[in-house]
């Protein structure tokens, strides 16, 4: 497992979000899809993965009813993937998420994301649904877990 250094980015740090985004997901977005995505969010928290001063990695979350945070966005650069960094994102989230007395994470995935699945299942998320992506044309897999249990 890779230790790396998690710090929190502020919302003006779009741009390496963005860029960080880029180099992991398809299709591309640029920094106004995340400006409009974060407006008016409650609790927006962004962490940057570093390895050796690198960002490696992201994950971004906000409230999505005042007891549950939702776990919007994790990824991680293809040259740094199996070394444990999204587990440790999301750990940091979830600390987060519960110093901040939410009760519940949520996380959503899409199906064929097998990777960031095993993660969640390892993290001890629970399956709370499916819906459908018609964006995408795949199914989404909801996950939650309970804060209290988060150590």
């Amino acid at each position: 497992m890779a230790n790396v250094e998690i710090v929190t980015a502020g919302p003006g740090e779009v741009a390496l979000l963005t860029t960080l985004y880029n180099e992991v997901f398809r299709p591309p977005r640029d920094a106004a899809f995340f400006q409009r995505r974060f407006l008016g969010r409650y609790n927006l928290v962004i962490l940057i993965a570093r390895l050796d001063d690198r960002p490696v990695g992201f994950a971004a979350g906000f409230e999505l009813k005042p007891s549950t945070y939702y776990a919007w966005l994790c990824g991680v650069l293809p040259d740094f993937r199996n070394l444990g960094i999204a587990s440790q994102l999301l750990h940091a989230l979830q600390s987060w998420a519960a110093e901040h007395q939410y009760e519940f994470m949520r996380m959503e995935c899409h199906n064929r994301h097998r990777e960031i699945i095993r993660v969640a299942i390892d993290l001890e998320f629970d399956v709370a649904g499916v819906r459908w992506d018609s964006e995408r044309q795949d199914n989404l897999i909801i996950f939650e877990r309970a804060l209290s249990e988060h150590a």
